[in-house]
């Protein structure tokens, strides 16, 4: 076995990363961690959604009562919107997962989820359950269960509904179900090759109070999370604040709360707590076999600490780690091992970490692997091995000077491309097809690329991983970490996410392609009905890593009948097929999220007639509307606040505003006479659906309506025809019930109502067993213009190519000439 060389270099080390890998090791964080070290409770709280969690708690049961905490929440937030750009569905869904971790790094508690995906607002749990494939969730959270172990679940939301939403009414159902599932054998008996059995002590409610809605009571058992804790410096109400403020694309920029805060609970299923949340459950020591005098060795170690001098602690820790490597039970032996390794390096001064010389490698390529080692106190830490990636680095226990930065070097084969694994394979609209089923709960792949580290302490071995990442410097950042990006060898990226066809007439289709290594091959599209295309294969030779070039093939319908196709290229790499796309999303509150989607688009064949060319956008909360409606032919211009008050308004046939525009552009509020000017001059005008929460207008429209918090969820809902002979129905295009087929998602979302007379009702529809709805599509004549307002899905509707959305939307734009 080859032995890694050893180099001696200085090190800069940033006070601010994203994903740094090592943990904290601040006094405050030691002091923690020996109050964790001495508690043995669990507690896991499920919920439906990113933002669902109550961080204020989650914070307190972590780092004042120092329980092992978990928030299980079943969606990604997948089907939500997007405050800060413009991904949608799956992306978004990544975007939340970071946000997610980024906000347990703050309260102290871990994230699990289930495969469910958050497919748009469900008004209730038997839409919900039956899309969600209830018992695959409900297999997910017996999983997770079985493997936290928890002592206590708390449930966010009711069964009873009052939590408003049918995802977080079914989260309650499905804990309720788990909270016994996970205890009976009998249940997914599959799992028991892995784990155990379990039954939590007790199911609690935490009840809220939102809004109107108040559930709590004096006679319900509390907690008060308002406490201060000294050694962190802050109350449990300024953490849970930091940490939900990461939420950024749902615009959850929280206030520090401080003073007493109480949280009120109710007891669903086995014993009522009285004066503690863990009543009945001995969360000491003497939870385990021969632990009391473990706890009792701590406690000696913990009295006899010198805050100058850490380091003095590491004998007496070392010693107590080989007890606790000796308990019979398996599931605190391994939580305890971890946390005592962890204070152990932590008192002994010991930082280490891993990173890749570059940061993205192709699939089956040599990574080189640097790992830095700093001893801070002392030179009585010895390193005894580095592996990585299956290969191990033996260094024969080499001590580690003290205060001296130790870099070691090492090559690895990187083996598998660093795709999340919920995103391996298509998946329906209710859940992600996991490759494996003990993935679930996982927030990330755990078979991310990791360095082993194996050290001797005071005669012992202790073994620690870090996760391989790529460090580099930024100039307004400074040192940020990203993780590691193994590809395929070439990636296909097709430019536009779906191609319109109204005639026989060819498009072409230009795909990007992107060498990550040495390559050679050919690129070709999966032969469609009901398409020609030219040409069949293009070949490539001699690519280096990093080269780009862009190949183009013309795509023409061979007849006149409406279809929607996919166009998936094949690009094979080194003799090798692949069918994948590369995208990067980039934000700097989480780290870098990369993946690499299937390289298809769609082909779709529209009977499409457009009127007008030239359209202005007012961006909201950010949509991929643009893009869509450039695919179609039209010019689109976005317009800028200067543009809005002072230029010719009028060279434009219609002004759109983006989603939720007047919720999120304060800087309408003062544009808004100028666009009634260009509406009441001959404009045509259309806007948007908005939230009915925080617009920054009274009035959006030239004559009144209120936004209100209705909606139709279901996609297929039926739609009734109000005004057959409306403009908006029969120019261009002649719109008929077969326009509103193949929608997806959801019909609309905050309609309207208090509808002044002076507006025209073009559509009524509802979901099943309610009224109908005629506030998603208003018209007005103003002046010598035309004034639209819709709450019609349009935004997800036209991204993703539904011909019937596409039809309607284009008659929206087109107002007849007088």
């Amino acid at each position: 076995m080859k032995r890694i060389n050893l180099i001696t270099i200085f090190l800069y080390i940033s006070s601010f990363a994203i994903a740094q890998t090592s943990p904290p090791t601040d006094l405050g964080s030691i002091q923690q961690n020996f109050k964790k070290l001495n508690t043995l409770g669990s507690v896991l709280y499920i919920a439906a959604h990113p933002d669902d969690e109550n961080t204020r708690l989650l914070t307190y049961l972590a780092q004042e009562k120092h329980y092992r905490t978990g928030y299980l929440s079943c969606t990604r937030g997948d089907g939500g919107q997007n405050l800060i750009g413009n991904e949608q569905g799956e992306l978004l869904g990544l975007i939340r997962t970071q946000e997610l971790l980024a906000a347990r790094r703050v309260d102290g508690a871990e994230q699990f989820f289930t495969r469910a995906n958050d497919f748009g607002f469900s008004k209730g749990p038997e839409e919900t359950l039956k899309i969600w494939d209830r018992e695959k969730v409900l297999g997910d959270m017996v999983w997770v269960i079985r493997k936290f172990r928890p002592d206590v679940m708390i449930c966010r939301f009711p069964t009873t509904g009052e939590g408003g939403h049918g995802h977080h009414t079914s989260s309650a159902i499905l804990a309720q179900e788990a909270f016994t599932a996970a205890a009976d054998p009998k249940r997914y008996p599959e799992q028991l090759k892995y784990v155990q059995p379990w039954q939590a002590k007790r199911l609690l409610w935490n009840t809220f109070s939102f809004g109107s809605v108040n559930t709590t009571a004096a006679d319900q058992f509390k907690i008060n999370v308002g406490t201060y804790n000294p050694i962190l410096g802050k109350g449990y109400g300024e953490i849970a604040a930091e940490s939900r403020s990461n939420h950024k694309t749902q615009g959850f920029g929280s206030a520090k709360q401080r003073g007493q805060s109480y949280e009120y609970f109710k007891t669903i299923l086995g014993d009522a707590p009285q004066a503690d949340l863990m009543d009945g459950v001995n969360t000491t020591w003497k939870r385990v076999k021969d632990g009391e005098s473990i706890g009792a060795g701590l406690a000696i170690v913990n009295r006899d600490f010198n805050a100058e001098a850490p380091e003095k602690s590491v004998p007496a820790l070392v010693q107590l780690l080989g007890r606790v490597e000796k308990i019979s039970d398996v599931y605190w032996r391994t939580q305890k091992t971890k946390e005592l390794s962890d204070l152990i390096a932590a008192c002994s001064g010991l930082w280490f970490e891993a990173y890749a010389a570059e940061p993205t490698y192709a699939l089956g390529d040599k990574i080189q692997i640097r790992a830095q080692v700093v001893n801070r106190y002392s030179n009585r830490v010895k390193i005894n091995s580095i592996s990585s990636l299956g290969n191990v680095s033996n260094l024969d226990s080499k001590v580690i000077p003290a205060n001296e930065v130790q870099t070691f070097e090492q090559t690895a084969v990187a083996n598998k491309i660093t795709q999340p694994y919920w995103l391996q394979s298509p998946h329906g609209i209710g859940a992600y097809n996991l490759p494996d089923d003990t993935l679930a709960g996982n927030p990330e792949n755990p078979d991310m690329p990791k360095v082993g580290f194996e050290f001797i302490v005071e005669g012992n071995p202790i073994r620690f991983e870090r996760r391989l990442e790529y460090k580099y410097v930024d100039p307004v950042r400074g040192e940020v970490y990203q993780p590691l990006e193994i590809t395929p060898p070439v990636t296909a990226n097709i430019e536009n996410q779906d191609y319109i066809f109204n005639t026989q007439q060819p498009q072409v289709v230009q795909v990007k392609l992107k060498s990550f290594t040495s390559s050679s091959g050919s690129i070709n599209i999966k032969p469609i009905e009901g398409w020609k295309i030219s040409p069949e294969k293009i070949d490539f030779k001699g690519k280096d890593k990093n080269d780009e070039w862009t190949v183009a093939f013309t795509v023409t319908p061979t007849d006149n009948k409406p279809r929607t196709s996919s166009f998936e290229v094949i690009t094979t790499a080194n003799g090798t097929p692949y069918s994948l796309a590369l995208r990067r999303i980039r934000y700097d509150h989480v780290p870098a999220i990369t993946l690499f989607p299937p390289a298809v688009t769609k082909l779709v064949n529209i009977d499409l007639k457009i009127a007008g060319k030239k359209l202005g956008y007012i961006t909201g909360a950010g949509d991929l509307m643009p893009e869509a409606l450039h695919q179609v032919g039209y010019d689109i211009h976005v317009l800028s606040e200067s543009e809005i008050m002072n230029a010719d308004l009028s060279a434009y046939d219609a002004i759109v505003t983006g989603v939720r525009a007047y919720n999120v552009n304060e800087r309408l509020a003062y544009e808004q006479n100028r666009l009634m000017d260009y509406v009441k001059n001959g404009g045509n005008l259309l806007v948007q659906y908005n939230n009915n929460a925080g617009l920054v207008v009274k009035q959006i429209g030239p004559y009144p309506f209120r936004v209100v918090n209705q909606r139709v969820t279901d996609e297929d809902a039926e739609v009734t025809i109000l005004d057959k002979e409306s403009p908006v129905l029969n120019y261009p295009n002649k719109i008929t019930q077969n326009d509103f087929k193949g929608w997806i998602q959801e019909r609309g979302l905050y309609f309207v109502s208090d509808i002044d007379q002076q507006y025209k009702t073009i559509l009524q529809l509802n979901d099943k067993g309610e009224e109908p709805n005629k506030g998603s599509l208003i018209v007005a004549d103003y002046g010598k213009g035309r004034f639209v307002y819709t709450s019609l899905a349009f935004f997800r509707e036209l991204p993703a190519g539904v011909p019937g959305a596409y039809r309607l939307f284009i008659n929206l734009l087109s107002k007849p000439k007088n």
